[in-house]
């Protein structure tokens, strides 16, 4: 699989990055098997989070043996200083390590959660006094919802994040302000030496009443020709990695899709665009 480097941590990571929220509803049998999958497939980082269910748990046994072979992002969800540090640590004795590689403050999905998250005495101080001591190499950011390129090109304003994460897909370019702003926030990272995650490449539309066959908050595309094409049009933006659906039915053919990745040309992204502009968008 290609790798590309992720900003200024200078790590050349796989276009896939395994979300291991893919964990999180497995018994510890099921994830090890998902986890050599992880293996096998070659992947060299990996996206996880303590309000991902049991995933901490589940990929804690792996990770004396296989720490030095993925470069490990985590996140918080808490707001102030003391509330991130606490679960900075809760994580490094769940996972079994001793330092990350990223750590993120996690669904900064607002402007004002934002201004928790950065004024004083908020996550941020937290995060940055664990990295003054040595325990995350880089800081990072993450988010959801229709503001999420708004909120971070504000974001890289207020303090030199080495890496951002945020949804991408053809659904959402057919939104001109989404697709607006993400183009600037690309152009913004490239500037800036930022890495750049997207998550929810393959989402096709809300669950609303159906039943939920997978383990995602939305409906996911199934058909390896569909999932294809919106990872070819989410990697052939500048910068963009992968962090692969949160159901581990759906790893494979994710896999397959970043090691068979081309290029899509100018006119064929119009063209996906259009063709999934009629689908709802999930948040």
């Amino acid at each position: 699989m290609e790798k590309r480097r992720y900003g200024r941590t200078e790590h050349m990571s796989t276009l896939a990055v395994f979300g291991a929220v893919a964990l999180g509803q497995l018994d510890q049998a099921q994830a090890d098997s998902v986890m050599q999958q992880v293996i096998d497939a070659g992947i060299n980082h990996i996206d996880i989070a303590p309000s991902y269910g049991e995933a901490e748990a589940r990929m804690g046994p792996w990770m004396p043996a296989h720490r030095q072979n993925f470069f490990l992002g985590c996140k918080t969800m808490e707001r102030t200083k003391d509330g991130a540090i606490q679960e900075f640590h809760e994580s490094m004795q769940r996972l079994q390590i001793e330092q990350f590689d990223l750590y993120q403050l996690h669904a900064v999905t607002c402007m004002d959660e934002l201004d928790e998250c950065t004024q004083a005495g908020g996550a941020l101080e937290g995060v940055l006094e664990m990295q003054a001591k040595g325990l995350t190499r880089f800081v990072g950011i993450t988010g959801h919802g229709m503001d999420a390129p708004k909120v971070f090109i504000e974001a890289l304003s207020r303090y030199d994040f080495d890496s951002v994460l945020f949804p991408m897909n053809p659904v959402l370019f057919a939104y001109e302000d989404y697709r607006t702003h993400t183009l600037r926030l690309l152009d913004l990272c490239e500037e800036k030496d930022v890495g750049v995650m997207i998550i929810k490449s393959v989402a096709k539309e809300p669950w609303g009443e159906r039943e939920q066959k997978y383990h995602t908050w939305y409906v996911p595309f199934e058909e390896a020709e569909i999932i294809q094409k919106n990872i070819n049009f989410v990697l052939s933006h500048k910068l963009t990695h992968i962090c692969t659906p949160g159901d581990y039915r759906l790893l494979d053919k994710a896999f397959t899709a970043c090691e068979h990745f081309e290029p899509m040309s100018a006119e064929d992204q119009s063209a996906l665009i259009k063709e999934q502009s009629h689908l709802e968008l999930i948040f």
